[in-house]
């Protein structure tokens, strides 16, 4: 089949065959299909749009491009399960679920993807954590998971490396934001990577990659069905981003947030409600609770118990972290020269935040990227930062900078004051999971 003919079919409206798909993707594997034809393809997609049986093709096709990982001979003693989030700012979820679920019985080889733009990558988080090695091979990778229960990696060149050359062919031509073509990338990965249950936790508000509700429900829907086509049991999410959803934003705050979590020391309201309502429905969906209720207390009893703690610890020091890591986290990580109270231009309630714009901010202090290739400061951002309905002041601050100088966290209190609404009274407290989605056949 002639990629020039399968370009011409979509861009015509046309739905692809299976093997018209197939013959696509593999031809993209191969270097057979050139660039030019990759991004011809992406548009039209974009365009035209797919069935929900193209996006199954589609996603199966990208799941079969590299290896696939079989889980059976390990012979683990519970299902393999994990959760991916569209990102958004302070959703550090990712580094509590995956022990807390293996605390409960279950397995999770997450990988994870880095940040772009505003929203913070689960990755670049755990890159600040010296000595960890984020994409470990895949031996490695299989050992700390059976061992330790959860590894947090990143997507290695064996995992559906024909995601890996579409997605980078999608970012320069502006179609990253076409919903069939992100729910093959999201899924054909954890399909790859072996599972036997998804959570998919889908952002929405001024912080999301889906401002809309609309938007994320039209998301939400299609991983929820494609999965459901492609085999894997899932549950989709659409979740509130219409404030951070941890007090910390920034890579290394976001670690020490999830340490104060997973030990008890400190765990945001918002966070944990999302953090649990995943795991609970996940637990109910691999089998290892009988509903969510029994979920939801299986992982209390993980947090209460400090079994959560040690598997996270266990992971850690098994991917190249300190062996010792929830104790010496604090004096390990890097750390901001510069730390500053962001008082309010004017004391009152916290009425709204533009969660978009304190994820720039971050970007501006240097913890973020505005291209895959940049580097990052894993040390700059915020904690503490104010949620919305909370009481600001000056001895009561929006949050506090981490910067790597004064002029910095100036520039920095001021972004924080643009994106903070105060009024006279606190607004009415929104829940943090909005709908529920489950899978079903078109």
């Amino acid at each position: 089949m002639l990629p020039q003919e399968i370009i011409r079919k979509k861009r015509d409206g046309m739905a692809l065959s299976d093997g018209e798909i197939a013959a696509f993707i593999a031809g993209l594997t191969s270097g057979s299909v050139s660039e030019g034809q990759a991004a011809a393809f992406a548009m039209a997609v974009f365009f035209k749009g797919m069935t929900i049986d193209e996006r199954v093709a589609l996603t199966r096709a990208m799941t079969s491009s590299g290896a696939t990982l079989d889980w059976r001979d390990a012979n683990l003693p519970g299902p393999i399960l994990d959760k991916h989030s569209t990102g958004g700012v302070g959703d550090n979820v990712s580094l509590m679920l995956a022990p807390m679920l293996a605390a409960c019985g279950a397995f999770t080889p997450m990988i994870s993807g880095r940040g772009l733009g505003h929203t913070g990558g689960t990755l670049d988080k755990l890159d600040s954590i010296p000595g960890y090695v984020s994409q470990p091979d895949l031996a490695r990778f299989r050992r700390v998971v059976a061992e330790a229960g959860c590894a947090i990696i990143g997507q290695t060149n064996d995992l559906a490396p024909a995601d890996k050359r579409l997605y980078a062919i999608r970012d320069v031509t502006a179609t990253v934001e076409s919903i069939p073509l992100i729910t093959a990338s999201i899924l054909s990965k954890k399909l790859a990577a072996g599972l036997q249950g998804l959570a998919m936790d889908v952002k929405t508000g001024s912080g999301a990659f889906m401002p809309t509700l609309d938007e994320a429900r039209d998301l939400a829907r299609s991983i929820a069905n494609v999965a459901f086509g492609a085999g894997l049991p899932t549950i989709s999410f659409i979740t509130d981003m219409n404030e951070p959803l941890a007090s910390a934003a920034g890579n290394a705050l976001e670690v020490l947030n999830a340490v104060d979590y997973l030990t008890g020391k400190k765990r945001d309201e918002r966070l944990h409600a999302v953090t649990r309502e995943l795991g609970a429905q996940l637990l109910a969906l691999g089998g290892v609770a009988a509903d969510a209720g029994e979920g939801g207390t299986k992982l209390d009893d993980a947090l209460a118990s400090g079994a959560a703690a040690e598997r996270f610890e266990r992971m850690v020091a098994m991917l190249g972290g300190p062996a010792n890591f929830l104790t010496c986290a604090q004096s390990v990580l890097p750390a901001a020269p510069t730390v500053a109270a962001a008082p309010p231009v004017r004391n009152g309630f916290v009425i709204s935040i533009d969660t978009r714009a304190v994820g720039m901010a971050v970007v501006a202090l240097g913890g973020g990227r505005a291209r895959a290739s940049d580097s990052i400061d894993p040390s700059v951002g915020f904690s503490r930062l104010a949620g919305v309905g909370e009481e600001v002041a000056a001895d009561s601050p929006l949050a506090l900078v981490h910067a790597r100088s004064v002029t910095d966290a100036e520039m920095a209190t001021r972004a924080l004051n643009a994106a903070y609404r105060i009024g006279e009274a606190p607004p009415a407290r929104t829940n943090a999971v909005i709908e529920r989605i489950v899978g079903a056949a078109p």
